[in-house]
């Protein structure tokens, strides 16, 4: 039987398994449905560990049919069943993979849909034209993981790509993933908005917090709070182009800044910048406790241009190169393209002590 880790431990599919029927004969009582906060809790639970037990399902039923296959092209001595059977073998060992590396998100907050935000370093346009293709790199990533991805605020470039934007990917164990993107990216190629076609770096930084139940408790005071209002940029309508909708709020104990333009009205867009406020502020506790455990908080570097954690070169070779596990790879058109689980992959493992 497959095992899956938890903080408390490993422990078999089969109780994912009883744990998920659980929920579900729980979700079906009229008591959970006079509760929205509660129901929307419980859903993302089940779907969390609907994901899981479909996979182990998916992965058993493939590898019972590849056997099949194996039996009977050694009964027949049939080369083409024997192909087949190969390839069904090469996709059951895929899927394993898959759920070994989701065996390596144990945190509370792992199987969480994932804030995600990129700013654009120093450098103008070549920074914000990097910042855009970040942008599109995860964009890509999370089609290719059946995530959903939301735009909740983008500030353009002043000639091309952005100089910062915020999304919401949602979808079970996002966050588990794209954790680890926290840090500084670099980029090195020959500029497009060079007339000379000299060779240039720039950076852009990257932050993801997970969404969290909007009835944590978390202490935020009024005072505490920097409220900005402003026009948005970007698509989003006649509406949102024309009013001081958009919503900045600063916690200044801290320096979290969120900002959101997705809603229509300012009330809209400020409850919402308070809800991702609060999951900011949620996730910063966890990793405080993490700190306090563990000395060094090796989950996550922190957000300055020192902390860089991948090269992407494009001149006057092709290489992205991770700096924390030295994982590298010469497709560097393909991992800005969305390729980009086996980086996440190997820090996991890293972290995990496994890589």
């Amino acid at each position: 039987m497959l095992k899956q880790k938890n903080s408390g431990g490993f422990f078999e599919v089969s109780e994912k398994t009883k744990r998920l029927k659980d929920l579900e004969q729980k979700s079906q009582s009229p008591k959970i449905w006079e509760n929205p906060k509660e129901m929307e809790k419980l859903n993302r639970e089940i779907a969390a560990l609907q994901s899981v037990v479909n996979e182990y399902q998916n992965l058993k039923d493939k590898a019972d049919d590849a056997l099949v296959l194996l039996e009977m092209s050694v009964e027949a001595e049939s080369e083409i069943d024997f192909q087949e059977a190969k390839k069904e073998t090469e996709q059951v060992v895929t899927m394993l993979e898959g759920l070994e590396t989701k065996r390596l998100l144990g945190r509370e907050t792992d199987p969480n849909s994932s804030y995600l935000s990129i700013n654009a370093g120093a450098g103008g346009t070549e920074a914000c034209d990097w910042a855009n293709m970040l942008f599109r790199m995860y964009t890509r990533y999370a089609d290719q993981m059946g995530f959903k991805l939301e735009v909740l605020e983008i500030t353009e470039g002043d000639e091309t790509g952005i100089k910062s934007i915020t999304c919401l990917v949602e979808g079970a164990y996002a966050f588990g993933f794209l954790k680890n993107e926290i840090g500084v990216h670099r980029l090195v190629r020959i500029s497009p908005f060079d007339s000379n076609a000299k060779r240039h770096t720039s950076f852009a930084s990257v932050f993801s917090w997970p969404e969290v139940d909007g009835d944590i408790e978390i202490e935020i005071r009024t005072e505490d709070l920097k409220v900005d209002t402003y026009r948005a940029s970007g698509s989003g309508g006649q509406h949102v182009n024309t009013t001081d909708s958009a919503v900045r709020i600063t916690h200044q104990p801290t320096g979290v800044v969120v900002q959101c333009q997705k809603e229509r009205s300012q009330h809209g867009n400020r409850d919402r910048a308070m809800k991702m406020l609060k999951a900011a502020l949620y996730e910063l506790e966890l990793e405080k406790q993490q700190a306090e455990k563990d000395d060094a908080n090796s989950t996550k570097q922190i957000n300055e241009w020192g902390s860089q954690i991948r090269s992407y070169v494009l001149h006057p070779y092709k290489m992205v190169k991770d700096h924390r596990t030295s994982y590298e790879s010469s497709a560097a058109e393909k991992v800005l393209d969305g390729a980009l689980q086996p980086f996440i992959e190997a820090e996991l493992k890293r972290l995990a002590g496994e890589g």
